[in-house]
């Protein structure tokens, strides 16, 4: 069992910087990989980026590329989301989630643990 707790979200205008962080308990953080997803209101939970368990290979959706940074400190069990030049359509939760699988993991159903999410609002 792994508890994944999320933070960071807040209010923010367009332009401006948030940084998400995902603290991860319950098993040896390393030995997975990590991911993160959003869902904004009446869609889909979407990806948005992923990092192997060491951290050396990351992955991202197209509409963040350039702009978020996935990172992770192994030794504070924590992946961040750094998240630059942010637009109103980044609007939505975030959730962090875990899987077994090897990095590059892009779909909801293939990770196993998730967090409760935490909102970010991006006005205009």
């Amino acid at each position: 069992q792994v508890q994944l707790v999320e933070s960071g979200g807040g209010l923010v205008q367009a332009g401006g910087s948030l940084r998400l962080s995902c603290l991860a308990s319950g098993r040896t953080f390393s030995t997975y990989a990590m991911g993160w997803f959003r869902q904004a209101p009446g869609k889909e939970r979407e990806f948005v980026a992923a990092i192997s368990r060491s951290g050396g290979y990351t992955y991202y959706a197209n509409s963040v590329k350039g702009r978020f940074t996935i990172s992770r400190d192994n030794a504070k069990n924590t992946v961040y989301l750094q998240m630059n030049t942010l637009k109103p359509e980044d609007t939505a939760v975030y959730y962090c989630a875990v899987t077994d699988k090897a990095g590059g993991v892009t779909t909801t159903r293939q990770y196993d643990y998730w967090g409760q999410g935490t909102q970010v609002t991006v006005s205009s």
